[in-house]
């Protein structure tokens, strides 16, 4: 994979459309395109279909208090500001698939929905709509030109790097796409921030899922699907009953805390399912496992994969990436074999493939 091409900025002004979230990292993109002499605006996606906090009916778009602060900083910044309403996108490409997910016994990544079928299409739909050249976001990785194709790499602050959560993105929003953070560590993004004046310069970060405030996953699906959860059986791996659980979907592989289970030695969940409403606990050994499969694949640094490709692997946002062995099956599934046993391989997370600092591309966990 290259290592030598620059980051292709635009030389030239653009009239680049921002999706700025309220937050210092979209903040400071805007901020640092307005003074590279780029014509720029800034848009607010309003996603929540339903109000958290509210009855609101499904359906409806909640206020959300992101709006008001990105509103504030484009008047900081001097530049238009829209908002456009997803709700009903996001209702069926990210919160129904998420429901019903973890219902199937699965852990799904939200975010990794949102980037694939809500974020960059509507923000760049948007953007030809109202005739802008580019778009941009707070993302921190980065954007490289290889002839006609374009990379995805590794932001230089690896703690804050974002590439997991967008190797999905195509060789057209790519294209489009311009990430001004991938150079700089979040600091430097908040002493910037400072420097500029932005009312966002200290604001805190979530680390929630934006429609789970507070990460308790059972009460969400419980609120949006209108119904209980059903309480069911936690088994040891040969059927016998440890206790009861608050229903499947609150539960993820390799989960120890949370299980309100006495139990002789530490516990955890090795398989959900859901239809015989179990989950099954046992010792943390029986977790590990070298392969997986992986479906509704994308690839980014190459076509597809002609042969077996050794590469580096992740299958969390956190976990460091692992030696493996990658091989395509079909045009949709990948097979990923590890050099060393992985811990919890969880359905419905993402794997992603990394040659150097490159993205090669990922897919969905279908399975270990």
């Amino acid at each position: 994979m290259p290592s030598n091409h620059s980051n292709p900025a635009a030389t030239a002004p653009q009239a680049i459309l921002v999706a700025m979230s309220g937050g210092v990292d979209s903040s400071v993109a805007a901020a640092l395109l307005l003074e590279q002499g780029h014509a720029c605006a800034g848009v607010y996606l309003n996603l929540l279909p339903i109000d958290q906090t509210a009855s609101a009916q499904p359906g409806e778009a909640s206020a959300q208090p992101g709006e008001a602060a990105a509103q504030d900083v484009a008047r900081h910044l001097n530049i238009p500001f829209h908002v456009f309403d997803f709700s009903r996108e996001f209702e069926i490409a990210v919160l129904r698939p998420f429901a019903e997910r973890y219902l199937r016994g699965e852990t799904p990544n939200p975010c990794v929905d949102c980037n694939r079928h809500i974020k960059f299409s509507a923000v760049l739909g948007q953007a030809d709509a109202r005739g802008y050249d580019s778009i941009a976001t707070g993302h921190y990785l980065r954007r490289e030109a290889r002839g006609e194709r374009f990379l995805l790499r590794r932001a230089a602050d690896r703690n804050k790097d974002q590439s997991y959560f967008l190797f999905s993105l195509t060789q057209r929003q790519l294209a489009r796409t311009l990430f001004p953070l991938g150079e700089l560590t979040k600091e430097q993004t908040r002493r910037i921030a400072e420097a500029h004046g932005l009312p966002c310069a200290r604001r805190r970060e979530s680390q929630d899922i934006c429609f789970v405030p507070g990460g308790d996953y059972g009460a969400f699906l419980e609120r949006y699907l209108g119904t209980p959860l059903i309480p069911g059986d936690f088994v040891d791996p040969d059927g016998k009953v440890l206790g009861r659980h608050r229903g499947t979907a609150c539960y993820t592989l390799g989960q120890r805390r949370g299980l309100g289970l006495a139990l002789p030695q530490p516990g955890y969940v090795l398989a959900i399912r859901p239809e015989e409403n179990t989950v099954v606990v046992g010792e943390e050994s029986a977790l590990y496992s070298r392969t997986l499969i992986a479906r509704d694949v994308n690839f980014i640094a190459v076509d597809s994969l002609q042969s077996p490709m050794k590469c580096r692997a992740k299958i969390r946002y956190r976990q460091k990436e692992q030696p493996a062995a990658a091989e395509q099956l079909d045009g949709q599934t990948i097979r990923v074999t590890f050099d060393e046993p992985q811990r919890a391989i969880t359905p419905g997370q993402a794997v992603v493939l990394y040659e150097d600092d490159y993205v090669i591309g990922g897919g969905r966990i279908a399975g270990a």
